[in-house]
């Protein structure tokens, strides 16, 4: 499984691809599909969602199949590449950081703005670091560790299996970012692309929140325990809760979405987020990565 520090380092060194991305041309045909589509029956979003990630990891896995053993495994590090955000997700949230260092809370609200769905104009100081630590949280799991976990599951039959089980898996995390939200327009039609990707990142979140308890201690599985059931997500919740745990803060509480007041508890323990925080995040998100693809590696070895 070196194809995962392949694509890890690829990530750290070039970050996203610049000027085009195969999930903005999906975003795009999702989109299509969408509109002509949903008539706002869970069969609908049902049918969709397995054409729209079923087929491309089908083609993929296919693809693959034909080639030599290396171009094969390097397929599947480019696969990673496209699919882990841990360099996205740092230039996203240090920016928050920057301009709350500065004092500038109007720069401040709209970098966190493109990490979080919540409204963010009237958020202070300790709201806009509150929920960008949220997210650089949630996001370990989702956007960096679960294509790591799923190339190590899907390995186990060979480049071509892994291929397609990364490629599922980004493109049902893409999906439901798109159609995952209880609006009267995707109530029912996003419903199952919300499920799968609860299903695919059940393992990476439970792991992820498993190293955060490496690092955080008795806090973090104590805050895991405990906090986890009363959170929305069923994967945010043990990724957030020991996330925070393991940073001695408090997260959470309400918020607006959509214009909408939402009560939401509060999660970790300890003081409200303070200045280097963020940075704190992303260093155990660093840490955590760096031992989920050693595990994923001396999976392959064994």
């Amino acid at each position: 499984m070196l194809a995962v520090l392949a694509g890890l380092a690829a990530d750290a060194g070039y970050g996203e691809p610049r000027g085009w991305h195969p999930l903005v041309v999906f975003g795009g045909v999702a989109e299509r599909l969408e509109r002509a589509r949903n008539d706002g029956t869970i069969i609908r979003g049902a049918q969709a969602t397995a054409l729209l990630v079923g087929g491309p990891a089908l083609v993929v896995a296919l693809l693959v199949t034909f080639l030599a053993p290396l171009p094969a495994w390097a397929a599947v590090a480019a696969l990673i590449w496209l699919s882990v955000g841990r360099r996205a997700l740092a230039d996203h949230a240090r920016p928050v950081a920057t301009a709350l260092a500065a004092g500038d809370l109007m720069t401040a609200r709209t970098a966190t703005s493109c990490l979080v769905s919540r409204d963010t104009d009237a958020m202070d100081e300790v709201a806009l670091r509150r929920a960008t630590i949220e997210s650089v949280l949630e996001n370990s799991a989702d956007a960096i560790t679960a294509p790591l976990v799923w190339a190590a599951i899907g390995s186990l039959a060979g480049p071509a299996g892994a291929a397609a089980a990364v490629t599922a898996h980004r493109l049902a995390n893409t999906l439901d970012a798109m159609w995952g939200y209880r609006t009267a327009r995707f109530a029912a039609f996003g419903q199952p692309a919300a499920k799968l990707d609860d299903v695919l990142n059940w393992p990476a979140a439970r792991l992820t929140a498993a190293t955060f308890v490496v690092f955080g201690g008795a806090v973090a599985r104590r805050c895991w325990r405990e906090q986890a059931a009363v959170c929305a997500s069923p994967n945010a919740g043990p990724v957030m809760c020991a996330g925070a745990g393991a940073l001695g803060v408090t997260l959470g509480g309400p918020a607006v979405y959509h214009g909408r007041w939402q009560e939401k508890p509060d999660i970790g323990c300890g003081r409200p987020p303070a200045a280097g925080d963020i940075e704190r995040a992303l260093a155990l998100v660093d840490r955590t990565v760096a031992l989920v693809a050693g595990l994923v590696v001396l999976w392959g070895l064994l």
